[in-house]
């Protein structure tokens, strides 16, 4: 007796598609090699600014600094401190908590002080202020007092 069983027509297979590789020239690859300076992002070099600044203020503070962390982040929450009214944050503190096991953090927001900042130069000595000050809030200080070299006037 015949087999009775109804058979599935076979389907073809299917070719899979390559977006990027529509003309068999391979995978596209990185337009900027990694050894030269355009290979960075900006978040990087923003990021290279504050590490500079901190060593600079780690050279003459080092040990009031040993253990703080300092941190860049894109913008502040959007919950302000309450001594924070109508304005944006550039940079905070946060003090230790050691029942959290958290250590002294300071925190740089990169949008705002980019905003703020024209041109490269304005936006390290920008930088260099909000550590300043945030440094000295934490230590009880005048921004004076941590960087000789700080502007009176900004």
């Amino acid at each position: 007796m015949p087999d009775l069983e109804p058979t599935l027509p076979a389907m073809p297979a299917r070719r899979p598609t390559h977006r990027r590789d529509r003309h068999g020239r391979g995978l596209r690859g990185p337009l900027i090699p990694p050894s030269l300076p355009g290979w960075r992002t900006r978040g990087d070099r923003f990021d290279d600014l504050v590490l500079r600044c901190v060593r600079r203020l780690e050279r003459r503070w080092a040990k009031q600094l040993d253990g703080v962390e300092f941190a860049v982040e894109e913008v502040p929450p959007s919950d302000p401190a309450p001594w924070e009214h109508r304005t944006v944050a550039l940079g905070r503190y946060f003090p230790a908590d050691p029942a959290a096991g958290l250590t002294h953090r300071i925190v740089v927001y990169r949008r705002p002080v980019l905003a703020r900042a024209e041109d490269a130069e304005e936006m390290e000595l920008l930088v260099r202020v909000v550590l300043v000050e945030q440094v000295a809030g934490m230590l009880g200080r005048a921004p004076e007092d941590i960087d000789p070299d700080y502007p009176a006037e900004f």
